[in-house]
């Protein structure tokens, strides 16, 4: 039995028909799925082990062409954790699967897959500033939050020139990102977050600016601390 096989097996095991009608209108209607939560989806391919770093490519692709949703997010958790210490060659099927059935639920898990690369890879970087001004939103939402939780490694002029390259952007997910994206930068240095948001008011979007600011007082009084 190949590994997609021995996933579909281990998810169906556990499926829980009473929760997937919920899961997937959460999720829009954008797929099916079988009802299995994060930690027991989790717990049930644990036996199977991290697939071979040669193999992960195809095994990737073939999860995503699964129709219920649960099997993409497999293939993420796998992605994610092998791109810790893994290849610059994975960034290209990170790519590949942003811009296949896309949604933010597995959009964001594959931004933490980006960032691993480019923390591990740093010449990655510059793959960014090719990504953040794609015509594909997903894949500039990739960009604009592959440094969350960097701190101290954040490249601050990199993050400001995303965020504008952006600012006119009228899509919910881009506004929402670069929010998201100044607002945790702003738990390392709030001064600098609300310099760039006062400095560029006119341009970014009063989402962006509401989620930017959200938490600048807490910040400057733990910096404090």
């Amino acid at each position: 039995m190949n590994r997609v096989r021995r996933v579909r097996s281990a998810l169906s095991a556990v499926a829980d028909p009473t929760r997937s009608a919920a899961m997937a209108a959460y999720m829009k209607g954008i797929a099916p799925f079988l009802g299995v939560s994060a930690p027991v989806r989790r717990a049930a391919v644990r036996d199977l082990g991290q697939p071979p770093i040669d193999e992960l490519p195809e095994i990737a692709r073939e999860l995503w062409r699964e129709p219920e949703r649960e099997f993409a997010y497999v293939a993420v958790d796998w992605l994610e954790r092998a791109s810790r210490k893994g290849p610059a060659t994975l960034l290209p099927l990170i790519e590949e699967l942003v811009r296949s059935r896309s949604w933010w639920d597995t959009v964001d898990g594959l931004a933490a897959c980006a960032a691993n690369l480019v923390a591990a890879h740093p010449d990655l970087a510059g793959e960014m500033d090719r990504w953040v001004v794609d015509p594909d939103f997903w894949v500039a939402r990739v960009a604009i939050l592959h440094q969350l939780g960097r701190r101290t490694e954040t490249d601050e002029a990199r993050l400001f020139r995303m965020c504008l390259a952006r600012a006119d952007e009228r899509q919910f997910f881009i506004r929402k990102a670069i929010g998201w994206a100044l607002r945790d930068y702003a738990w390392r240095n709030p001064d600098a977050v609300d310099r760039f948001v006062s400095a560029h008011r006119a341009e970014l979007s009063a989402l962006t600016i509401r989620e930017a600011t959200k938490n600048l007082e807490k910040a400057r009084a733990g910096l404090l601390r």
